[in-house]
């Protein structure tokens, strides 16, 4: 896998209010470490780490961090380990890089995506639904693929694919259960139809029809004459 370069700044601006300046001029704060040593605080360019997010690799990416100010004045290969989003905006607000060894395999998420066009599914009018997006897998750094593809073109309604079913590289062993279902083939959802009558009209509920009744009935009454009593009448 390519490596891509990037440029790194230590910084000394901690806190809400000097950090939230930072990230106007255009930087984004980070922090670099590796296990066993306490982490180095750095800034880097917005610009130029939205381009490192955007190659075929994805957030998989490798890359040569070269940190200036640093004591150790080297480059370090480093992966980012996570990203911290302006849950409003989507803003890349913090981001962490592990530093790493291309000697030693790393665990990493990869997406999965869909390859080929299941023909006896979409002429059913059925679809493919994704139960999952995404795997857990372990390689050596520079093996990491920027994804995982699964050919669909073979599936039928009712056709499942678990991960033990994938197709992976050599050197890449993916770490999730082998019976959990990744990709399902389902048929067109039905639609619910109303009763029809005898003549092809469609009825209305009983309870509808009754209460309707009920009410014209309750109409008539109040607008009736009264009946007179002819008992009464024949006593007078």
């Amino acid at each position: 896998m390519e490596k891509v370069i990037l440029q790194a700044k230590t910084r000394e601006e901690c806190g809400k209010s000097k950090v939230n300046k930072l990230r106007k001029d255009g930087f984004v704060p980070a922090v670099c470490y590796k296990d066993g040593n306490a982490p180095i605080h750095i800034k880097v360019n917005g610009r130029e780490l939205f381009k490192t997010l955007h190659t075929k690799a994805g957030e998989n990416v490798i890359i040569s961090l070269n940190i200036e100010d640093s004591t150790s004045g080297k480059e370090r290969t480093v992966i980012l380990k996570e990203i911290q989003t302006d849950p409003i905006k989507e803003d890349i607000i913090h981001v962490d890089f592990k530093e790493i060894s291309l000697t030693e395999k790393i665990k990493v998420k990869v997406p999965i995506s869909s390859r080929g066009e299941a023909k006896e599914v979409t002429g059913a009018d059925g679809v493919i639904e994704h139960a999952i997006w995404e795997l857990d897998i372990e390689c050596l750094p520079a093996e990491i693929p920027g994804k995982i593809e699964v050919d669909v073109s073979q599936m039928k309604i009712g056709d499942t694919i678990t991960i033990k079913d994938l197709k992976v590289s050599l050197g890449v062993r993916i770490l999730n259960d082998p019976e959990l279902v990744v990709l399902t083939a389902k048929p067109p959802a039905k639609e619910d139809v109303k009763p029809e009558g005898p003549e092809g009209e469609i009825t209305e509920p009983e309870v509808i029809e009754k209460g309707k009744k009920e009410e014209e009935e309750e109409v008539f009454e109040e607008g009736a004459p009264k009946k007179e009593n002819k008992k009464e009448d024949k006593k007078a």
